[in-house]
């Protein structure tokens, strides 16, 4: 925490020293009051410069450790979180119609997504603060990150999903020894339930988009993307950087990581961010493209990790936007099926629904020449295709049933 100068909040402007506020601020709530965790770039630079980098012999999200709000390293739980691969998708690229795309993997994290950033650093801040316990709602796989890190770290765990949370991300919940209520009822309202509950018991709240400390997690995977680029391509700058959007913490994290990274002199240009969202729940296209303010909506989507109808990180899901200068697509179910077919027999990554719509994104943000045919583009992979076996199944179909006779592969074969 040596490089932390305080919290701002991104609504009121409000400053407050660490010691004053755990989560938002208490003058805006909640909903508006989201703070943002403030660095000392000079002091952070000492630490985090290429030539420290290149010399770093740690290759996991804490190789930025500068730059992340830790106090206590010893809380730092000992899964390998971060550095995934990353990927130059030549077949992929002529497929969706881009110069040069790269696939950055974060289903190779130990849970199997993305999320696992945040809760590293959720967990290593419930320790500092001395928890008993810590929870969070999620349509799966915060809260299976969630499960894992406390595992870890031996905290015990309360989470909060959906009833429509896919089987195998509750399984996770429950190998990882967490507490789990399955609310009957939305994504939204098991979040309201947790808040409630968190405040009423006094557990550590997870839930990134109230929590300031978390986005600082999901931002380390832009940092990383740089750095790899920087590391393997030659410091390769990409024109878009490409993510899918459910609350909106994930994007704006995505967005304060590349702004970091500009101001500390690794990237000499900022890339545009391209919000991907399905069309059965697209709150923020919808306001971005009528420059409105958010409207709540239902969600409709086979995509659960971005089935959110009311994104509770609106404020900085929008700036990330705005500010890049980027813009938000939708896709359907249908685009999001054959993109977990495409990324997969291209790729050879397999990705669950929300983690691979971007594929679509891409080949839709060309077609409306969004994206220039001759961009650079990096995409974010968030989640492991393992995590919603269903929806795979229904990408694919079924394998080809033969007897186990060589008459009937021939059969087969030449039918096929």
């Amino acid at each position: 925490m040596s490089h932390v100068t305080g919290l701002r909040c991104i609504h009121c402007g409000r400053w407050f020293a660490v010691t004053e506020v755990d989560y938002y601020c208490p003058d805006c709530g909640y909903e508006d009051g989201i703070l943002d965790v403030e660095y000392d770039y000079v002091a952070v630079a000492s630490g985090l410069n290429p030539n420290a980098l290149r010399s770093s012999g740690v290759f996991s999200m804490w190789r930025y450790l500068p730059l992340l709000p830790v106090e206590d390293g010893s809380k730092i739980q000992h899964l390998q979180v971060g550095w995934t691969p990353l990927y130059d998708a030549a077949k992929l690229a002529r497929e969706i119609g881009v110069a040069r795309l790269f696939v950055k993997d974060e289903g190779r994290n130990p849970t199997a997504s993305f999320k696992d950033r945040a809760s590293a650093i959720g967990v290593v801040k419930a320790l500092e603060k001395g928890a008993e316990r810590i929870t969070c709602a999620s349509t799966g796989n915060a809260a299976s990150s969630l499960a894992g890190y406390a595992a870890a770290a031996g905290l015990p765990a309360t989470i909060f999903v959906p009833e429509r949370a896919p089987q195998a991300k509750v399984a996770q919940l429950l190998v990882f020894g967490a507490q789990v209520f399955s609310v009957q009822g939305t994504y939204d309202e098991a979040w309201e339930l947790c808040m409630e509950a968190a405040a009423e018991f006094g557990w550590y709240n997870r839930n990134c988009a109230i929590n300031s400390y978390l986005i600082e997690g999901k931002k380390t995977v832009a940092i990383e993307l740089v750095d790899q680029l920087l590391l393997q391509y030659e410091g390769t700058v990409p024109d878009w950087v490409v993510v899918t959007v459910g609350d909106g913490c994930t994007v704006g994290g995505v967005w304060k990581g590349l702004v970091e990274m500009h101001k500390l002199g690794f990237l000499p240009k900022l890339p545009k961010v391209l919000g991907v969202q399905a069309d059965g729940c697209k709150p923020f296209l919808t306001a971005w493209k009528e420059n409105a303010a958010l409207q709540p909506t239902e969600a409709n989507t086979l995509a659960d990790s971005i089935a959110v109808g009311h994104p509770r990180n609106f404020r900085k899901g929008m700036k990330a936007i705005t500010e890049s200068g980027g813009a938000f697509v939708g896709v359907t179910d249908e685009e999001i099926l054959w993109s977990i077919r495409i990324l997969a027999r291209k790729v050879a990554v397999f990705g669950e629904p929300a983690g691979v719509a971007g594929v679509a994104g891409i080949k839709r943000a060309v077609a409306m020449g969004l994206i220039a045919p001759s961009a650079t583009v990096a995409l974010l992979i968030t989640g492991n295709g393992l995590k919603d076996i269903q929806s795979a199944v229904q990408a694919v179909g079924a394998p080809i049933r033969i007897a186990p006779k060589i008459s009937a592969v021939r059969a087969a074969l030449g039918a096929s």
